[in-house]
Parts: C-alpha cells; structure tokens; sequence
C-alpha cells in the first residue's frame, strides 16, 4: 500500500523513471507541482508535449531540431570544413558551451558495441560519409566519449576515413581541471601524458 493518494503516487512513480531522479527528488518535484496553480501544471505539460510534438531530427547532421535543419547546419558563419562527431545530441551542448569550436556537428547515435549488438550499420556513419563526398570537409573530429565504445568508435572512424583524405582528430583526454592527481586512475593519467603539449 502506498503511503500517497494514487494519482500523486503515479505521478511520483513517472519522475522515477527519469535519469536521476530517485524516490526523494520525485516525491519534491511532485509535491512542489502539487503546490502550484493548475495553470503552471498545464504550462509544464504543454511544454513536455511540444517536446514531442514539435522537434525532430537534422536532416543533415542528426542533432536535436526544430525544423529540416538544426541551428548549426543553418549557420552559414560557421566553418563548413570541420565536422565534430559526437555520439549523442546532448554532447553538442558539452562542445557548445565552450564557444571555442566553430564547425558543424554529426550525431551517430551512439557508439560501436559488439556486446550490446551495435555495430557500424546501426549507427549514423552512412550519412557522415554522405556528407564527406560532397568535397567541402577537410578534418573530422571524433569527439566520443572516454570510454572502451566511445574509443573504439573513433578508431573505426579513423580507419573508414583517412583513406578518403580526410584528416582524423581525437579530443584530447586526461586530468580534469580543479582535480589532484593522486585521485586520477592510470588510463586518465596516460591520456594525459600523451595529450600533452608545449607550453
């Protein structure tokens, strides 16, 4: 039996489900919509379904959009040149609020793993060498995560196109800033030993 009346017990259970979000976040975010008016209720739920309702995917370049096109393929200030891949559409966002990388983006939706039965053909890789036939790309950026899928990705990225003439980067990986080295685990600090450069 629940301790909540049963339409705030669902409403905790569907907050669980979030990435996250455990019991004790749910149970706040659950009773602080109940304290809000039914307007700021409709609002949040509107909201969620435009989510839904109102965005798709790049058709160029695969990322989160409101319309054909995402804003970064839109641009025409940014640097045709230089593609970054990421896997999913939320590192566009780990890259954008550096406001260092200027290019465009390729979302693969995901990473290679043979365990999990994700190979090259689940992924978006077609697309991207769509893309690289077109002659306006000269480097690519494998931006995957820092994981075993995440770099054998950018290996299988790196072998599919440096035979096309394409140059193949690798974001640079290690120690992060603010952190003490004594806590860093041996591959963090190899990484950063081999990205290292001349100050």
């Amino acid at each position: 039996m629940s301790d909540f009346a049963e339409p705030l017990a669902r409403l905790i259970n569907e907050f669980k489900r979030l990435p996250g979000i455990g019991q004790k976040s749910a149970q706040r975010i659950a009773f602080h919509i109940m304290r809000h008016s039914r307007d700021d209720a409709n609002q949040l739920a509107q909201t969620i379904l435009d989510v839904k309702d109102k965005l798709t995917i790049c058709l160029t370049c695969n990322n989160i959009s409101d319309g054909e096109l995402c804003q970064y393929c839109r641009d025409p200030q940014r640097d045709q040149k230089v593609i970054c891949c990421v896997e999913d559409p939320n590192n566009v966002v780990g890259i954008e609020v550096t406001r260092q990388f200027n290019g465009l983006y390729h979302v693969l939706g995901g990473a290679l793993s043979p365990l999990r039965g994700i190979g090259p053909d689940q992924l978006k890789i077609k697309s991207l060498i769509d893309r690289i036939a077109r002659g306006e790309v000269e480097e690519v950026i494998a931006a995957t995560n820092p994981t075993v899928e995440g770099e054998a990705t950018a290996v299988y990225l790196s072998k599919l196109l440096k035979p096309l003439g394409i140059k193949v980067t690798r974001i640079a990986m290690g120690v992060p800033v603010g952190s003490d080295l004594e806590f860093a685990d041996e591959v963090t600090m190899w990484k950063a030993m081999e990205g290292r450069r001349e100050i």
